[in-house]
Order: structure tokens, then C-alpha cells, then sequence
């Protein structure tokens, strides 16, 4: 059986092609997005449009998506765990 803590998400590492590498806290990043999905609703991949919520399309996209295909470049990001 995992170990839980495999699971255990303390913040995301965000890579995005016109900014340096940035370390976000789980609420930066939902607000990170909540302001980018607001501005360019384009960007949400189509199986998510029909969530409830933007609240629900962000906690799927956090849980099953790394990327983003945007005009120009990319946007990544990844879990991290800050300690052992």
C-alpha cells in the first residue's frame, strides 16, 4: 500500500515560458488561475467546461493536468512537497 504522504501537496513549482520558475502556495495558485481562466476561458481544456463550478474545473485541472497550451508558449506546473 502508497504511503499517504506520496499524496501530500504543500505547494506547485509553475513554469511558464515568459516568467522565471516560481513556487506557489496551494491558494496562490487557485487564485492563479481563477484570474487566467477569468481573462482567457478559452485555455480550460474541454472535458472540464461542464463542471459545476470554476472551483470544480480547477481542483480537476490541479489534480489531473500539468499543462496548458498557450498562445505563444507553455504554462506547466507540478506538485511539490516543501519537507521530507
Amino acid at each position: 500500500m502508497a504511503d499517504p504522504i506520496m499524496y501530500q501537496v504543500d505547494g506547485y513549482v509553475v513554469l511558464r515560458h515568459d516568467h522565471p520558475e516560481q513556487l506557489m502556495e496551494p491558494d496562490e495558485i487557485r487564485t492563479f488561475f481563477e484570474t487566467l481562466l477569468s481573462t482567457q476561458p478559452d485555455l480550460l481544456p474541454p472535458e472540464l467546461t461542464n463542471l459545476p463550478s470554476q472551483e470544480a474545473q480547477i481542483d480537476q485541472l490541479l489534480a489531473d493536468y500539468c499543462e496548458l497550451e498557450i498562445e505563444d508558449g507553455f504554462l506547466q506546473w507540478y506538485a511539490v512537497r516543501f519537507k521530507k
